[in-house]
Order: structure tokens, then sequence, then C-alpha cells
């Protein structure tokens, strides 16, 4: 199901005097933040004056955080972006979970977890069995967030609990 509000990363320091915060991105690289123009933070809406990335992070400065003090009073917070501002197309692991997942027009079950192992993302399905099915075109053959649905083809051996 489609979010109004997706996590994008938490503030992990301060970096300089001015304001600035170090984020700690959840998604692929940090690169992602660079296309935003607003966060939301606890609640309160923020205008994005600068990002930039250092290493596997983020620089964050926002309009109305302008001091050290300030920044450091933001640690530790959950860096949210708006879903409307996300690139169409793009699907985050919060909005996988609890998808119903389809295979020949029956309900196999729902996405419960996504594993990230470095070739690729596996969603583990349950329903009345358990599949590990790798999140790549060949199995996942369409995702609709707005009907909640997922369409895959199975193999042999993503049904877990199989003897």
């Amino acid at each position: 199901m489609k979010l109004e509000f997706l996590e994008a990363g938490e503030i992990v320091s301060t970096h300089g005097v001015r304001g600035e915060m170090k984020i700690l991105p959840w998604a692929d690289g940090p690169d992602f933040l660079l296309d935003f123009k607003r966060v939301r933070i606890g609640g309160v809406d923020y205008k994005i004056e600068s990002c930039r990335i250092q290493k596997t992070c983020n620089l964050l400065k926002l309009q109305g955080i302008d001091t050290m003090e300030d920044a450091q009073a933001m640690r530790g917070r959950t860096v949210e972006v708006y879903r409307q501002d996300a690139p169409d197309g793009l699907i985050f692991v919060a909005e996988l979970l609890g998808v119903q997942v389809y295979c020949d027009g029956a309900c196999i079950g729902e996405v419960v977890d996504v594993l990230d192992y470095p070739a690729n993302k596996v969603y583990v399905v349950k329903g009345e069995h358990s599949y590990m099915i790798p999140a790549v075109k060949q199995f996942v053959l369409s995702t609709d967030l707005d009907r909640n649905e997922m369409q895959v083809a199975l193999l042999e051996g993503m049904q877990t609990d199989e003897n």
C-alpha cells in the first residue's frame, strides 16, 4: 500500500557549526535524498537548503536549523520524505509489507519481510505455505501498490516449507 510519508534515514550527528546534519540513508544509497526539496522530521516539514553526499551519508542543511545546537537537538530522529515527491515507479520496502501476492490467479499469501542479499532482494511471503521469491523480473511479474497486489511466477524450491 502506498504510504504518505517514507522513512529515508536517521540523523546521526551534526556537521560544522551552521546547523548541517549528517544523515545515514536507509535507501539504496545517499544519492536518493539529493532530489528532494523538503523533508519531514517529527511531524514538522522542513525546506532543504542544501544536500550533499559525504562518503555513505548525506549532509543536510534545513531552513530554520541554523546552529550546531539546533542540529544536535535533532540527533536520533528519523527523516521522512513525501511519497508524492518520490520518483514514479519507486517502491519502498515499507510499502511492500502486507501486499497480497498472487500466482496464476490464486492468492498465495502476503509479503511479510524483504531480505537484502548482495545479488538482489528476496521477498518472504506467508500464507498457507511460506515462500522466498527473488525480487527479479523473472519471478516478480508486476506490483500494483494502489491495488495492494503483486503477481509472481513460482519455481520448484521457492516454497520453503515443502519436503
